[in-house]
């Protein structure tokens, strides 16, 4: 018998009750990743992942942001965009959008049941064990962009990319972000290692544009494209970018939680030269826009009418939320103390981040509001964060596999950095660091998305989205991360 409708919750609980490694404890290794049962899902699913245009999106560093700009771009010339990327920050609805809008909650249950049957068929009779989490949530962008005839799917890759859900995809381009080490455990331990597991997204015959990278991982790059005969474009030798020097302070805010501040440059193509201005901030994103405008041209070579207004529009109105943004300002009537949260996970991106803060702001000390998940470097991130001279404020979130915030505590200590204040509560750790900001301080929130997320929660009140019926196993005190 057919369900009756699903409402959100039940939906929510049957997706988030699957084997979920992204929130799991545990992991079975990268060995026990492949695409079959993803393929034979889809299958079941009338292969909806080859109904719409796609745009495949893997990377380290900026991949969730150059997902955005790209999304953007196609939306402001008049396109119907889906775009799938994760993690979420607030809502599961956030994965899986159109025009940049989160899906709402009653069709994602209704896209929820539409799928169920072949995620039951498919794990009880498909040889391949029961379907995850994040596969059960790619089927369903796919089908949900499948079934509202979107014009494109801006598709970001989860984790690696060779053995990714969602690189079953057949793109029309694909493009390869900032590569840095991140999820050595499953990925490797070095930067061509990870580069490998990246590239895995190369089509034969299909463009890819690469970000500026290190030189091992652009080796591997030029290899695997020229062994599939993909035409490749790596931005740093074709584009050139020069930040324009000038901030432009808009008042009010676009909107509730988005930067006041903007960033202008001028990015030159071998078709032309974009005066250009993004929210976004930090010189990375500089970078992260000139792979998006490269994909655009890459389209638009293809025969996508693309205007250049269109990429300066989509590149401008870009919102993509806990990158380097500002949660409250001195300038708010509130009087609150500059508050900035920030998502980068791993040592590069925290040293790039560390690096960008005086860039765009003005204050005398920083009051750090750290955390981290495990199997992350929290004291590679930390190290990155010294020459800061933060007033620590260590902290864990609710994702099931962040460290304990003694455990950061006790390797900041091992590396010369004395926490405050050490609180497994994110709200109460952010009412500390706000009680302690004086006006010309800087309250930064960074270490992980869970961390950005949930001190967004407390400071604009949103309700969090918790999974009860996720059970961990018991957590056991990690060593130091």
């Amino acid at each position: 018998m057919m369900d009756t409708n699903l409402t959100y919750p039940q939906a929510l609980k049957r997706v988030m009750s699957l084997a979920d490694f992204e929130r799991s404890t545990h992991s079975p290794g990268h060995s026990a990743f492949h695409l079959e049962r993803m393929s034979l899902l889809m299958q079941r699913l009338d292969n909806a992942h080859l109904d719409t245009p796609t745009v495949h999106i893997a990377g380290t560093k900026g991949k969730g942001s150059v997902s955005a700009m790209i999304a953007s771009i196609l939306a402001a010339q008049g396109y119907n965009v889906g775009m799938y990327s994760s993690p979420h920050l607030h809502s599961a609805t956030e994965r899986i959008r159109v025009n940049m809008q989160p899906i709402p909650k009653p069709q994602f249950a209704a896209v929820a049941q539409r799928i169920w049957r072949a995620v039951e068929q498919v794990g009880a009779h498909g040889g391949y064990g029961g379907v995850t989490t994040f596969e059960a949530l790619t089927a369903m962008a796919f089908t949900h962009f499948s079934q509202i005839q979107a014009d494109f799917q801006v598709i970001e890759v989860g984790l690696g990319g060779r053995l990714d859900a969602t690189n079953i995809v057949s793109p029309q381009a694909c493009a390869i972000t900032s590569i840095s080490l991140d999820h050595t455990a499953t990925l490797g331990d070095t930067i061509a290692q990870i580069a490998y597991e990246k590239a895995g997204i190369i089509k034969p015959n299909i463009p890819v544009i690469v970000a500026p990278q290190p030189a091992d991982a652009m080796a591997v790059i030029r290899r695997i494209a020229a062994e599939r005969n993909a035409p490749l474009l790596p931005v740093a030798d074709r584009f050139s970018w020069t930040q324009t020097p000038r901030q432009t302070q808009r008042q009010p805010p676009p909107q509730i939680g988005a930067p006041a501040l903007s960033q202008a440059f001028r990015l030159t193509t071998p078709r032309r030269a974009y005066a250009l201005e993004t929210p976004l901030l930090g010189d990375y994103q500089l970078e992260n826009a000139a792979v998006a405008v490269a994909l655009a041209e890459t389209l638009a070579d293809q025969g996508v009418t693309l205007s250049p207004q269109s990429i300066a529009q989509g590149i401008r109105t870009v919102n993509w939320p806990a990158r380097l943004q500002i949660l409250a300002s001195p300038d708010d009537a509130s009087g609150a103390p500059l508050l900035v949260v920030d998502g980068a996970h791993n040592p590069y991106s925290v040293e790039r981040l560390a690096q960008t803060l005086p860039r765009h702001f003005a204050y005398d000390r920083v009051i750090l509001i750290f955390g981290a998940l495990s199997g992350h470097s929290a004291a590679g991130m930390l190290q990155a964060l010294a020459p800061l001279s933060p007033i620590l404020i260590a902290t864990g979130s609710r994702h099931p596999r962040s460290a304990p915030a003694a455990t950061i505590a006790q390797t900041a200590a091992q590396i010369g950095i004395t926490a405050a204040f050490a609180s497994d509560n994110i709200a109460h750790a952010t009412r500390r660091a706000l009680a302690l900001a004086r006006p010309n301080d800087l309250v930064l929130g960074a270490g992980s998305l869970s961390v950005a997320a949930e001190i967004t929660e407390e400071i604009q009140h949103i309700p969090p989205e918790t999974y009860p019926y996720i059970k961990p196993p018991p957590r056991k005190q990690p060593p130091s991360p």
